[in-house]
């Protein structure tokens, strides 16, 4: 197959869950199947990625994303919203990557579209229409939903009402433009009925997020004391990492110290806003982006994610179990994931259950081995890259040959 992939950003390197998404359901995808792809650069830096995708795409197109002052965005989001489409998808309208994808359309017949966020899904529209050609937009997480959990945990009022009025937007627009594709994809069957209860006409399918099983080994697990050093990985920019970052430090941590008071905790993920890195001291190290995550995976006993926000699945989470690292999260950190309570994981929804089952894990050996040997069977059975890239490219051949048919 001849498949098109657009992305809001390349997806090398792999700094973010939806770019750690793209690229290894792309690069299993290459090896049997030509792929293409467009995609911005969100830094001039990022081109330094091209290169290496080079090595399994047929074709790579990028182009710099420009942000521009907030005065100038505006009469785009007006005519956007004049026209019934959410204000924000103007942000990432840009002439350049449309002449880019019809340059690209023009010279090859895609036997696939496959345009990856709801937010890039009016790029469907630039590209000359075909009879043959099927498309298929995938839906990392719910945005109405993500922007709805957003308002609630914002604490600038103008941030929180945006957020509110984004929410409702993509709320009523998503499911509706939906129907333009010849099949939508989530990362959830909570995310696929959330899809299918707001338009039932859709053809939906679940294409779970995953894990390089081969890549990421257990490491050594604790023999007797375990350190007690917690980790929380992520895009330390992102509002729901934000608010879960200092809801840990401010809420949570100070009560794990009244029963570990030499407890650290490692916050790594790139992009810090201001608010995180005020955080950094104490035993709170601040890291920015890293090339590697896996030292910090090394001198980490536990990961923990305190989210009140977001949407989707998360990967880290995935990533933490086929290292051997036990995870204690919230109820939304792991909402998606087929996991249960004291089986896979340690589920608390309050500052005081995860100060607890932070110091339960800290002293219970055999519980953390317990964990441990759960989390990586789990992903190795169901989270492993190679069956969930096969499972979509089967979905694409099954509507081409229909469409054959």
């Amino acid at each position: 197959m001849r498949i098109l992939v657009i992305a809001d950003y390349l997806p090398y390197p792999l700094i973010g869950g939806d770019r750690i998404r793209i690229y290894n359901i792309l690069r299993r995808a290459a090896e049997k199947h030509e792929i293409s792809l467009v995609a911005f650069l969100e830094k001039p830096s990022d081109i330094e990625g091209v290169a290496h995708l080079k090595e399994f795409c047929v074709h790579v197109e990028t182009v710099n994303f420009v942000q521009r002052r907030r005065f100038a965005k505006l009469p785009g989001m007006i005519s956007y919203a004049l026209s019934g489409k959410p204000p924000e998808l103007s942000l990432l309208y840009s002439d350049e990557f449309t002449r880019k994808i019809k340059k690209l359309t023009d010279a090859v017949d895609f036997d696939i579209v496959q345009i990856e966020h709801a937010r890039m899904g009016l790029y469907l529209e630039k590209i000359s229409p075909s009879k043959s050609r099927k498309s298929a937009i995938m839906f990392h997480n719910f945005t109405s939903q993500q922007y709805d959990r957003v308002s609630h945990v914002e604490k600038r009022w103008d941030r929180k009402i945006r957020s509110k009025l984004n929410s409702i937007a993509m709320g009523y627009w998503e499911p509706r433009y939906a129907e333009k594709f010849s099949l939508s994809t989530t990362v959830s069957e909570e995310d696929r009925q959330l899809l299918l209860d707001a338009n039932p006409r859709l053809q939906v399918e679940v294409i779970p997020n995953g894990v390089d099983v081969k890549k990421y080994q257990p490491l050594p697990l604790p023999s007797k004391n375990i350190p007690p050093s917690l980790l929380y990985l992520g895009n330390m920019g992102y509002p729901p990492n934000v608010d879960a970052a200092l809801y840990f430090c401010e809420e949570i941590l100070p009560l794990i110290r009244q029963k570990s008071n030499d407890a650290e905790l490692w916050v790594v993920g790139r992009d810090p806003s201001p608010e995180v890195l005020a955080l950094d001291g104490e035993n709170v190290h601040v890291t920015g982006r890293v090339d590697d995550v896996i030292p910090y995976y090394q001198k980490s006993a536990i990961c923990v994610v305190s989210l009140r926000a977001g949407g989707g699945t998360r990967l880290k989470i995935l990533e933490a179990m086929a290292l051997g690292r036990p995870v204690i999260s919230t109820s939304i950190g792991c909402e998606g994931l087929d996991v249960l309570d004291g089986e896979h994981l340690l589920i608390a929804d309050t500052p005081a259950q995860f100060a607890e089952k932070t110091t339960r894990l800290l002293h219970d050996i055999e519980l953390y081995q317990h964990l441990s040997t759960n989390g990586r069977k789990l992903v190795e059975n169901y989270y492993d890259w190679d069956p969930i890239a096969d499972k979509l490219m089967d979905l694409y051949e099954e509507m081409i040959g229909a469409n054959l048919g």
